[in-house]
């Protein structure tokens, strides 16, 4: 509703014939008039209205016309935007840096009239190859002496890290302790002054504010070569005086050497707290510091026993004017002070540096990557009676309400921001000049504004005129501006001047009730038929019949217009990050932000600048906290479904828009995106699987191979022992047909005689070993002669050799001597 009626106001209301904005104001000059409404217009025709009742000269443009006001004499400026100069943004940093342009455009003309606004696009990019100074700035004092001895060996690492990221690049170094005053130094013993060290028996350089030692340059050799001739000193206090040298290492630009077209990096390195502001009271020093340069011939700080240290303030606005990225490169101990400290300066970062700076070169590299990967606007000059807000447009064409930064950036990428000007008053000097800049750049768009808040009939007015009653008032814009005690439409009446009949001029029509229903709504007095309203100590009190005034408007928490607009007339009209009738609802919605990047972590709204949560459990200031709510993965798969595939639960509660506000991304691969103000889900796609096999077929296809392998296992085994066995029996025959005789060895021929007589011999040998074998030859009688193969024995053996071998007559005579 509250949204309704802001939008009713604004649009509707002067839209409604004899009942607008513009009527209902009181207005009684032309400059009054522009000052209701944008749609306001004011007729300067002298004689507009003249019989006709109820007409007045602040109207509706289209009433006017229609009420015969002429053209001409029509006062109705309109408020213009005009681009000057808009050259086309550069990709690389190449040939003269001074023709690369990293914001377009660059210079905008716009002419406001009272309440009215005009939007435009800032775009910004940064080019690769953008040249960088690096001014290393470091803390000398004595607990820094393992550092200096690391630093001496780095400064070519640092060079050669540096220049992987920029072909361009040069380096320069400074120096700082503290102030060299009681009681940030020792002045007890004498020797101590000029040897801080001498109560631990060392020697050490005595105590200084702040030295430039090396301008920026591209002799990397040189770096080297100074930092090794450095020595520590040493102070009193812990707290150091870093912030005096980080004022003047930015503000003596011609002695660092600090190039225009560069991107400026101030490295400061400490491991402790530094001294700020009033710290300087402690040694009597009451003159703040006045942020210019002050180096000496020496390119010592020659104000540091005189001056103050300078405040965050201070150099938040020097770092801005000379486009510094300021990078605390501290020790553990210190990291959160330099955190708080970064927050209030825009452009800084902060790393954690080891006890003796080992990781100095990957801290820089770190910080100037973050430093690359941030667009962040910061406005100069803005007037007062002007208002601003932004909206940005990061990655992916997201538009982000309420943000001038875009973060997770690559160099080359280019974010935009859309930016509505309103005028909220009318300054005495007319045109203004103010700067938007992205942090650290030097690149800038200048606007020039011009507050269209008079009408061009004021120039032709006609003081002491003789229509104002014979010189009794000026004639201006087609009517009378009476002077002091003078009233009427022609200024014709003096305030002591009494008239009843003018009386019914004074009050509202007859039976409207109400306070207008009174003379002068009870808060004036009519002279000469108009109202004269009192003053009031509340505020001011206007209007034909004096019903307005800037004091009767809606409160919230006791403050009128809950402090974020003004009373017109019974109306707030709000500023630009507020409505409603109050208004106290915001319309920012970066405050509903939550840690990951959801609006109000996808379970609930954004209403008026805090979360109403939906989702039942949820509870926090950005609703991120709920026991009871599904997992992350659940409610993303549920957003998937809903955003990308249309189906799902979301798709049928009709809720999928107001949960999931975060862009859905189908890649094929994972991989890692950072990304400020905003949630990309990303979701890594996988081929869609048909339908699995059925589980029975699955089964018995199983089993039969199994059976298969088994029984083919089997007969293969039975094929290789079949195969196996035959190979042994062919080998047994053989070795078995071995073992006969050969016949070529023994053939033994037996006579037969014709006789069938079968004799059987016993043979004994008498001049022998007993035998142990005996032999039955069978002769069987034949008609033929045979050879007989006889198996082998040492009977037979025997036995041949005294067949064939002995004679005739031998053989006979043995014979009868065997058994």
């Amino acid at each position: 509703s509250l949204r309704f009626n802001a939008l009713f106001y604004h649009l509707l209301l002067p839209l409604v014939p004899g009942s607008n904005v513009c009527t209902s104001r009181g207005a009684s000059t032309c400059k009054q008039c522009l000052d209701v409404h944008p749609s306001c217009a004011w007729c300067s025709k002298e004689d507009f209205g003249q019989g006709a009742a109820g007409l007045s000269r602040c109207d509706l443009k289209s009433n006017l016309l229609a009420a015969g006001c002429t053209t001409s004499a029509l006062e109705f400026p309109t408020s213009k935007l005009q681009v000057i100069e808009d050259r086309p943004l550069s990709n690389k940093a190449a040939g003269a840096t001074q023709d690369v342009t990293q914001i377009k455009p660059q210079k905008i003309h716009i002419t406001l009239r009272p309440n009215d606004a005009k939007r435009f696009t800032v775009k910004v990019r940064q080019v690769e190859d953008y040249p960088v100074d690096l001014y290393y700035l470091m803390d000398l004092s004595y607990s820094m002496n393992d550092d200096l001895t690391r630093l001496r060996t780095l400064g070519k690492g640092l060079a050669e890290a540096m220049n992987r990221t920029t072909s361009n690049l040069r380096m320069g170094f400074g120096a700082f302790v503290d102030k060299p005053l009681s009681p940030y130094m020792y002045i007890s013993p004498k020797e101590a002054v000029k040897n801080p060290c001498y109560s631990i028996n060392t020697t050490c350089l005595p105590q200084f504010g702040y030295k430039h030692v090396l301008s920026l340059t591209e002799e990397v050799g040189r770096f080297t070569e100074e930092v090794k001739k450095q020595m520590v000193s040493r102070n009193r206090d812990a707290p150091e005086g870093g912030f005096d040298a980080i004022i003047q290492a930015a503000v003596c630009k011609e002695q660092i050497g600090w190039r225009p077209d560069a991107s400026h990096l101030l490295i400061f390195t400490s491991d402790a707290k530094t001294h700020v502001a009033l710290d300087g009271r402690l040694a009597g020093i009451v003159q703040p510091n006045d942020g210019r340069c002050h180096l000496n011939s020496d390119n010592m700080y020659s104000k540091s026993t005189t001056m103050d240290y300078p405040s965050l303030a201070l150099i938040t606005e020097k770092m801005s004017e000379n486009n510094i990225n300021l990078i605390f490169a501290v020790t553990n101990p210190v990291v959160t002070l330099y955190q708080n400290y970064s927050e209030l300066i825009p452009g800084t970062t902060v790393g954690t540096l080891s006890n003796d700076s080992g990781n100095v070169i990957q801290l820089i590299l770190k910080a100037y990557k973050k430093i690359r990967s941030k667009v962040e606007l910061e406005l100069q000059g803005v007037p007062e009676e002007l208002s601003l807000s932004f909206n940005a447009t990061c990655l992916n064409g997201e538009v982000i309400p309420g943000l001038k930064s875009c973060s997770g950036l690559k160099i080359g990428d280019t974010v935009s921001f859309s930016v509505e000007a309103r005028a909220r008053g009318c300054p005495s000097k007319k045109k203004k000049t103010f700067i938007i800049k992205p942090v650290g750049f030097k690149d800038a768009l200048s606007i020039t504004v011009t507050f269209e808040c008079d009408c061009k009939c004021q120039a032709k007015a006609q003081p002491d005129s003789p229509k104002c009653s014979n010189g009794n008032g000026t004639f201006e814009c087609g009517m009378c501006l009476c002077h002091q005690g003078r009233l009427g439409p022609h200024c014709e009446c003096a305030e002591g001047d009494y008239n009843p009949m003018a009386q019914d001029r004074c009050s509202g029509p007859a039976g409207s009730g109400g306070p207008q229903s009174a003379i002068c709504s009870g808060r004036g007095d009519c002279v000469c038929g108009q109202c004269v309203c009192h003053s009031s100590d509340f505020g001011k009190v206007w209007g034909k019949l004096c019903e307005c005034d800037d004091f009767n408007c809606l409160r919230y928490k006791g403050e009128l217009c809950s402090g974020h607009g003004v009373c017109n007339c019974g109306f707030c009209q709000c500023a630009p990050d507020w409505q409603g009738e109050n208004c106290n609802c915001s319309r920012r919605t970066d405050t509903c932000m939550s840690s990951v990047g959801l609006l109000c972590s996808g379970r609930g709204q954004c209403v008026c600048g805090a979360c109403e949560c939906t989702q039942p459990g949820a509870y926090g200031a950005t609703c991120d906290k709920c026991p009871t709510c599904p997992d992350a993965c659940t409610m993303k798969k549920e957003c998937v479904e809903c955003k990308h595939f249309k189906r799902g639960k979301l798709i049928e509660d009709k809720t999928c828009s107001r949960i999931c506000e975060m862009f859905v991304v189908m890649i094929t691969k994972l991989v890692f995106w950072h990304c400020c103000g905003k949630s990309i889900l990303f979701v890594v796609k996988e081929p869609d699987c048909p339908k699995g096999p059925d589980i029975l077929v699955v089964l018995l296809s199983v089993a039969g191979a199994i059976l298969f392998l088994g029984l083919a296992a089997l007969l293969i085994w039975k094929l290789l022992v079949t195969i196996h066995d035959r190979r042994e029996f062919a080998k047994f025959e053989e070795e078995r047909a071995r073992a006969k005789w050969e016949t070529h060895l023994f053939n033994i021929i037996i006579e037969s005689t014709e006789d069938s007589m079968q004799s059987l011999h016993t043979l004994k040998y008498a001049n022998m070993p007993a035998p142990s074998y005996t032999h039955t030859l069978t002769h069987t009688k034949k008609a033929h002669t045979r050879s007989v193969l006889l198996p082998f024995s040492e009977d037979v053996f025997y036995y041949f050799c005294y067949t064939l071998l002995l004679p005739a007559e031998q053989k006979s005579s043995q014979r009868k001597g065997w058994v």
